[in-house]
């Protein structure tokens, strides 16, 4: 597959997400620019990756693993385009990755206890830098899931709020996989409500987001409010051969 065709079909599926955001707004009488996209690389080829950015198409993209991220973006094809990026941390981080994360990423989109969020303090004061975060609710009720019970999201807020080098501007969720329409309304719809009561007030001195929504259920995330989805397989997926079309 020569490069000219990978890009014109990166550009096509590209495309057809930003038209169902624009779609998904529309229905719900939302401005099209309410709602931001983070481009998932974390299991994107570098090169794919590296098409989309050269052709000024990515704004913000999302790693889960500090040290892969670290290292790819900064060695060909990904450095060139490492500065111009917004590059959001979204998986789980543990402690001790909190100094690589802080000095990497320019936005942790997980906290989820008060144990990472003072180790992440304490390396972006070293740093010099103030960091902004987003609390990850854990919306499906699953163990197996990361993130802060929902009613305890309002203490660990509280927390974050008196830590001197993070700036806390919103809520993170994933709705539990496979859910039916009716629960992805009540899983992102908690989370909207948890936002507007947190996040309402501070939006008067900062942008806040409400970061619902993957390449699944990212509609129905829009529809209740989020302001930031994170999307990775819609966009980087590529063309089935003609023996996977063909496999039964």
């Amino acid at each position: 597959m020569t490069e000219n065709v990978r890009q014109t079909q990166l550009n096509s599926n590209l495309d057809a997400v930003l038209a169902k955001m624009a779609q998904a707004c529309a229905r719900s009488g939302r401005s099209q620019d309410s709602v931001e996209l983070v481009a998932v690389t974390k299991y994107a080829d570098p090169l794919d990756v590296a098409l989309l950015a050269a052709g000024g198409r990515l704004g913000r993209i999302g790693e889960s693993r500090v040290q892969d991220a670290s290292a790819k973006w900064q060695k060909p094809p990904l450095d060139a385009f490492r500065e111009k990026l917004t590059k959001h941390f979204i998986g789980h981080l543990q402690t001790n990755k909190a100094a690589k994360a802080a000095e990497f990423f320019d936005q942790i989109d997980s906290i989820d206890s008060a144990h990472t969020a003072m180790a992440l303090d304490r390396q972006a004061g070293k740093l010099g830098k103030a960091l902004p975060v987003l609390i990850q609710l854990q919306l499906s009720g699953k163990d197996t899931q990361s993130g802060v019970a929902p009613e305890k999201a309002g203490e660990l807020l509280s927390l974050l709020k008196d830590l001197p080098n993070l700036l806390p501007c919103g809520y993170m969720g994933i709705a539990a996989e496979g859910a039916p329409p009716q629960e992805l309304a009540r899983q992102f719809g908690r989370a909207k409500e948890l936002f507007d009561r947190d996040f309402g007030p501070l939006s008067q001195s900062r942008k806040c987001q409400l970061s619902l929504g993957m390449s699944g259920d990212f509609e129905a995330a829009i529809a209740a409010g989020s302001t930031l989805v994170r999307i990775g397989s819609a966009i980087f997926a590529k063309p089935a051969t003609s023996q996977e079309v063909h496999t039964p």
